[in-house]
């Protein structure tokens, strides 16, 4: 015979999936793209602003071992990490890697002037000049010249022009 406690018990383990299911489900709307969220520019700081309009914004992209990195030049950046500029700022797109060619891809249409695709490398540092405000994705492929196997790879990353 089945006692209250047994019941109550019961009825908690056939509960709990639900519970656990819809917490899941909750946690897996929130998204891991600042440019997803509702104001992305209250994510800039003075931690995550590169240069201003009077100083240029230095990005070192290289490949690393299992991707491509592109790391503004702000003291405890992490590569691919989001990273904030005013309108204005040059942006050097650069590769202090020895033989490293890389390509960025801002969005559908380029933030930067002049537009398109940015493509340089070890010995060709691109300068490009943030114009339009907003939250972009960017694509950023780098590839090491006589490496046999895995020579390129890429990776994502988001900035925004405030």
């Amino acid at each position: 015979m089945m006692n209250h406690r047994d019941f109550v018990k019961g009825r908690v383990l056939l509960v709990l999936p639900f519970i656990l299911l819809g917490s899941a489900v909750a946690q897996s709307k929130k998204s891991k793209y600042a440019c997803d969220e509702p104001n992305p520019q209250q994510l800039c700081n003075a931690g995550n602003t590169c240069g201003s309009p009077s100083s240029p914004c230095d990005v070192d992209v290289k490949r690393t071992s299992y991707a491509a990195s592109a790391t503004p030049q702000i003291p405890g950046a992490k590569g691919n990490s989001l990273f904030c500029v005013h309108p204005g700022t040059t942006v050097n797109w650069k590769s202090d890697s020895k033989n490293t060619g890389f390509v960025v891809d801002v969005s559908e249409s380029s933030p930067f002037e002049p537009g398109g695709a940015i493509i340089g490398g070890s010995n060709k540092d691109v300068a490009v000049v943030a114009k339009t405000t907003g939250c972009y994705k960017y694509s950023v492929g780098a590839c090491v010249s006589g490496a046999l196997n895995g020579m390129c790879a890429n990776a994502s990353g988001e900035i925004i022009i405030k």
